[in-house]
């Protein structure tokens, strides 16, 4: 190897016991896995999509052999997974604090839960449908949608968050923030029948709050206004940061709402590119007035 490059190695080792911000993680248990992550998200679309994604045709016992094959491997692959997450903070030679039983109950739990989501799910789908009248049909909706696989991601997510599992729940939404481009945090509380239409560039902070039958648009964000510090000028991350978002509202393309006091009342409609750094109470429709445009013809052109 090229001398430069054999010092540039032993540089690199040699940082990576240096004091600092620590960016390795060699002296502790293992991360959880990404990718199995990713594969975990892929089994879980086929339990809860059937015939969408994964095996197809299947009917009666040969569909339940596969469901329950489907079951067993996440079982095992998630009991390892939570196990990691759960120590992933433990130095590597350390009595671990963290039993097996602790991460087997939580992969039981979730995969309990996995009826009620997808009944949860099919009100998505159906919102999405009901929603947009350029939606054909419910197999264009789940094949094709970008916002429903980024909230079926989100829901899977949030239910691992609910269980106290660290760092799967923000890959699977950041997995799924990557394909979609629309990045909902999995803390974030959200009722049923949500839809969000094309969804590019959405962004829902941790602590948001939406209700029941909420629509939101591409470029929607539901963000924080300012983020306080205390007195050694480090941030406080325990607080409602971001807005409360209540049932049967629409939030137009490009609308920023801002704030954990602020609070979109029942039945509003925010109209698009609005800046709403305040509550406004039900029912109220809230516009940005038209900018005043300038047409100025190409030299040689007729004015109009």
């Amino acid at each position: 190897m090229d001398d430069r490059i054999s010092e540039a190695a032993r540089e690199l080792v040699a940082s990576y016991s240096r004091g600092g911000v620590k960016i390795h993680h060699l002296d502790r248990r293992p991360l959880p896995s990404r990718a199995e992550a990713v594969r975990m998200l892929d089994a879980l679309q086929e339990l809860i999509y059937p015939g969408y994604a994964g095996a197809q045709g299947l009917t009666g016992a040969p569909l339940r052999l596969h469901v329950e094959a489907r079951m067993a491997w996440l079982y095992e692959s998630l009991t390892e997974q939570v196990g990691r997450a759960l120590t992933h903070g433990e130095l590597l030679h350390d009595a671990c604090p963290v039993t097996e039983r602790e991460a087997t109950e939580c992969a039981e739990e979730f995969l309990a839960r996995l009826p009620r989501l997808r009944e949860m799910l099919a009100d998505d789908v159906r919102a999405a449908y009901e929603g947009d009248p350029a939606a054909v049909c419910y197999d264009e909706i789940i094949f094709s949608y970008p916002g429903v696989y980024a909230i079926t991601v989100y829901r899977l997510a949030h239910e691992l968050h609910a269980l106290g599992v660290p760092l799967i729940p923000r890959i699977m939404t950041e997995h799924a923030h990557a394909r979609t481009g629309i990045d909902i945090h999995p803390a974030t509380r959200i009722g049923r029948s949500f839809f969000i239409d094309h969804g590019t560039g959405v962004v829902v902070g941790g602590t948001a709050v939406i209700g029941d039958n909420v629509k939101l648009y591409q470029g929607v964000t539901l963000g924080a206004f300012s983020f306080d510090r205390d007195a050694e000028g480090r941030l406080v991350r325990d607080t409602k940061r971001h807005p409360t978002i209540e049932d049967d509202v629409v939030v137009y393309a490009g609308a920023t709402i801002l704030g954990g006091d602020t609070t979109i009342g029942r039945g509003s409609v925010i109209g698009g590119n609005v800046w709403l750094t305040h509550s406004v109470p039900p029912g109220t429709r809230v516009l940005q007035d038209s900018p005043r445009l300038r047409i100025i013809p190409a030299e040689g052109a007729a004015a109009s």
